[in-house]
């Protein structure tokens, strides 16, 4: 009985470190009293039981079990064992959180009392009460061989087989502390996600919380309340163009993402929720309104215009049409190249319409009758000429379009068959008097 009583107080020591046996914590002890009965003799006595438990699996557990019991004999029994304990709450038979938790055991032995010893065997069957994380009480109920044999008993010696029945009521302590690698409050045995970073809300299964149920846990989840992809860190893309919706300007329109989500459908460079001319073109540029240049503002836009800073119509491609000037025929005296009052009259109307145009063209051709030689008549005719342009020049005309020809006798207007006809050649005339306004 010293000896039992010694154990127990020696365990007793170490049980404010233990907790539960589980697959973390896979070692425990377990002691407590117990009743063994001799069925030989119909007699029942106190027993103390103590063991060590190994953690093998959720339906397995070993134990090296060491039970004494004491005799108004004298007579000391010590049984050491080797059980295997099948706990039915392993998930499959009962919840491994049931209540009440049963369990089959049995193993193979070592009997020894004072006088006989030898291998013996034990089977029975019990069940487990979790007290709280760090205890359980156990109950349970084995039959046990004994030893055949003779023992000194007073009167002679007598045959014993020394089989009984023991029902044992032992607190367990689990050796060590359950593990929580990550922390989280879910026991790694539990923990499904035990690598979860610290910090992390999690559920009863240690994993992040992931209110919207898209995969993607909430720590990690810009939309934790709306469903989305983990591409977009957990957000909803509804025109799947690939920007997110609480990015997006856009949300139900693919768009680009250098305009927030918006299509751009003429590639103007200005997205169509803010073009104002959306079906511009390719190619053509665009003011900040997305709408065709016009630079000269005359309705033909510059991508189109072949004369983009000139008015013109679209009838002529954006260019202005050219206006054909009627001027008349300048006429001199014979053997002269000086202007007369009305031919720098005429000059006069045509100098105000070439400066008042925006473009023009302008050729001064000089021609004289058939009266001297025709080297001398064809000097004649040029001095005729730029008699002409030196006085549109005087009066402000651009001399950049303006040009002369002189053609001496060799281009009449009329035969040189009379008087009144050679006057008529002796003139400077315009082969080309076109205006743009």
């Amino acid at each position: 009985m010293k000896k039992f009583t010694f154990l127990f107080l020696t365990l007793s020591l170490i049980i404010g470190a233990a907790v539960a046996q589980n697959a973390d914590n896979k070692w425990a002890i377990g002691l407590g009293p117990g009743l063994d009965n001799n069925l030989e003799k119909s007699e029942s006595n106190i027993l103390g039981d103590l063991y060590l438990s190994r953690y093998l699996s959720p339906s397995f557990d070993l134990m090296l079990d060491n039970r004494t019991s004491w005799w108004e004999d004298g007579v000391e029994m010590n049984n050491t064992l080797l059980n295997l304990r099948y706990k039915l709450s392993n998930g499959y038979i009962f919840k491994e959180n049931s209540a009440i938790q049963p369990y089959l055991v049995g193993g193979v032995g070592y009997l020894l009392d004072n006088q006989e010893s030898g291998v013996n065997f034990d089977g029975g069957a019990g069940f487990k009460v979790p007290i709280g994380e760090k205890t359980s009480l156990f109950v349970t109920g084995t039959y046990v061989s004994g030893i055949d044999g003779t023992r000194n008993a007073p009167g002679g010696k007598i045959d014993v087989n020394d089989d009984r029945m023991q029902i044992t009521s032992i607190i367990e302590f689990g050796l060590g502390s359950a593990k929580d690698s990550d922390g989280d409050g879910v026991k790694d045995k539990k923990d499904e996600c035990p690598d979860t970073p610290p910090g992390v809300q999690v559920d009863e299964k240690g994993c992040p919380l992931d209110r919207d149920g898209d995969g993607v846990p909430d720590y990690k989840d810009d939309c934790p309340d709306e469903a989305g992809s983990a591409a977009l860190n957990g957000c909803p893309d509804r025109d799947g163009d690939g920007i997110a919706d609480k990015d997006d300007e856009c949300p139900d329109v693919p768009g680009l993402a250098k305009f927030n989500g918006c299509p751009d459908t003429d590639e103007d460079g200005v997205p169509d929720h803010k073009d104002k001319c959306p079906d511009t073109p390719k190619g053509c540029p665009v003011d900040a309104d997305g709408c065709p240049l016009d630079s000269d503002g005359d309705g033909v836009i510059d991508c189109e215009d072949k004369c983009p800073q000139v008015k013109g119509p679209a009838s002529n491609n954006g260019c202005p049409d050219w206006e054909t000037l009627s001027i008349p025929a300048i006429y001199f005296d014979l053997n002269k190249a000086v202007l007369s009052d009305d031919g720098k009259a005429e000059l006069d109307k045509l100098a105000d319409q070439l400066i008042a145009s925006k473009e023009f063209e302008l050729v001064v051709s000089g021609n004289t009758c058939n009266v001297g030689t025709e080297e001398y008549n064809m000097g004649l005719s040029e001095k005729r000429a730029q008699a002409v342009v030196k006085y549109l020049l005087s009066k402000g005309v651009n001399n950049a379009s303006v040009g002369s020809n002189n053609y001496g006798e060799t281009k009449p207007a009329v035969e040189n068959s009379s008087r009144d006809n050679r006057k008529l050649n002796r003139r400077a005339e315009f082969e080309v008097a076109k205006v743009r306004k």
